[in-house]
């Protein structure tokens, strides 16, 4: 009868044994995490978490060492943050001895993460930490690893605790608004086309010599420009604008007349050769082309242009001038000068300014390819949408516009649209630069210095935007906002 009692309560005292093993396996399952925070601020990741172990049954000569982990999904980033752990009664008398014992573990970590457990008790550890911020722990895990100290016969790892499978939102992509601008109707399309004939005068004279030098080429490529604009039937003549010029030899009170002489006696040449209102016809002179000849030294390979150059910007005094630049290596200069670039300043502009007809957008289409000039922004908008927006032929009508309008605000505001959708941003920077008086470029500048994530300047640009009554700047002020908070 003995060996049966005996037998029996060995059995018991195995079975016991064996629960207990079971229960100790899974100590990870009895702690609960509560109020899980995990945020994002400037370059800093902060979590935060309330561990409650009140239902943990641990063995008094036990403790559990509890770390989070963040891991990336490809396990090629991971990071093991500062521990804490719960510790069993008599464990915890082993880790307060002063003297060092077998098993006794050294926990290098504040005391405000390490718990002494009594069981039975409502028990929970608050748990904050910071690390810095890596764009791979968006999408990565949290989980919490457990690792049990004082159990012989505990399974060598605790199961994982999974507290999050993303850590924190995609990066936020802002959506800013920007449009290509629609132009207005023009009422009448004024139209200017300036060209030069470079006609030769005999020295200090004014008179039109049609025999003389080249001249008689010169005048048969002025009637040729004169009798296209008479015959198109697309546009009508409204009036010339004549403007003469002069090299600077002589005075500069000689060289003013001089200019003012040939432009009147080029003006009633047109007038009588070609049969047109002399009224129509407005006569200015500027005497001595300076800004000419300084361009010209400018671009010339002389071993003096910058001593050129110099005098040009320099000395106001034209007469002056002209002795100093004379004075230069006893002469060889000015005679160079007075050959090779005198010759080009003795000309005449002269301005044709027209009216051009409207067009239907099927005459737009063919004309935008051929004489765009004569086509307003209108027009050459509804050729655009003929085609598919973003399209190559929808980008070319719209760079056409700015080509033929080079100081239209409107037409590089929509150039400068597609150059942002295309991540053009330097040159649409560059274009936009030059219309800072307008508030829809001022809202583009705010947009492409946000994609430059120069964002104080791009908050810049979208506040004089929005002062100035843009309502996609307001927009786009908040959208900033956001990829702010977010970074």
């Amino acid at each position: 009868m003995k060996k049966v009692i005996y037998i029996s309560i060995a059995f018991a005292l195995m079975f016991n044994f064996i629960s207990e093993l079971f229960a100790q396996e899974n100590y990870t399952d009895q702690l609960l995490v509560e109020n899980l925070t995990i945020s994002k601020e400037a370059d800093i990741t902060d979590i935060s978490m309330d561990v409650n172990f009140s239902n943990l049954k641990l063995n008094r000569n036990e403790m559990i060492i509890i770390t989070p982990v963040i891991v990336s999904p490809e396990k090629d980033n991971k990071v093991e943050l500062e521990p804490f752990t719960i510790i069993g009664k008599v464990r915890n008398k082993v880790l307060n001895r002063s003297y060092n014992s077998i098993g006794k573990v050294v926990l290098n970590y504040p005391e405000e993460n390490k718990v002494v457990r009594r069981n039975g008790k409502d028990q929970s550890i608050q748990y904050t930490t910071s690390l810095p911020f890596e764009e791979w722990q968006r999408d990565a895990q949290l989980i919490l690893k457990t690792e049990v100290i004082g159990c012989a016969d505990c399974l060598d790892n605790e199961p994982d605790m999974l507290l999050s499978d993303r850590m924190l939102p995609e990066r936020f992509v802002p959506e800013y608004s920007y449009k290509y601008i629609v132009p207005e109707v023009e009422g009448i399309k004024q139209r200017s086309e300036t060209h030069s004939a470079h006609i030769n005068f005999i020295v200090g004279e004014s008179r039109l010599l049609l025999e003389y030098k080249n001249n008689k080429e010169v005048f048969i490529k002025v009637g040729q420009v004169i009798n296209d604009f008479k015959i198109d039937k697309d546009l009508t003549i409204s009036s010339f604008t004549i403007t003469g010029y002069a090299s600077p030899e002589a005075t500069v009170q000689t060289n003013m007349l001089l200019s003012q002489q040939r432009a009147e006696g080029f003006a009633k040449y047109l007038a009588d050769k070609y049969e047109l209102p002399l009224n129509q016809f407005t006569v200015n002179w500027v005497g001595e082309d300076w800004e000419g000849l300084r361009k010209a030294v400018e671009a010339s390979n002389y071993a003096n242009k910058n001593q050129i150059i110099d005098i040009i910007d320099n000395v106001a005094d034209l007469d002056v001038r002209e002795t100093r630049i004379i004075a230069l290596d006893n002469g060889v200069t000015y005679r160079k000068l007075y050959n090779q670039f005198y010759p080009p300043l003795r000309r005449i502009d002269y301005a044709i300014n027209y009216v051009s007809r409207p067009f239907e957008v099927e005459e737009a289409a063919e004309l935008i390819k051929t004489r765009p000039n004569l086509l307003s922004l209108n027009e050459m908008f509804l050729v655009a949408n003929t085609f598919p927006e973003g399209s190559k032929e929808y980008n070319q009508v719209f760079e056409i516009a700015a080509k033929t309008f080079p100081e239209s605000d409107i037409a590089n505001i929509n150039v400068a649209v597609q150059e942002l959708r295309n991540n053009e941003t330097d040159q649409a920077i560059a274009r936009l630069g030059q219309f800072t008086d307008n508030p829809d470029a001022l809202n583009l500048l705010g947009i492409a210095y946000a994609n430059k994530e120069l964002y104080d300047k791009a908050q810049e640009y979208l506040n004089q935007a929005i002062a100035k009554g843009n309502k996609g700047a307001e927009h786009n002020m908040q959208q900033l906002k956001r990829v702010l908070e977010d970074n």
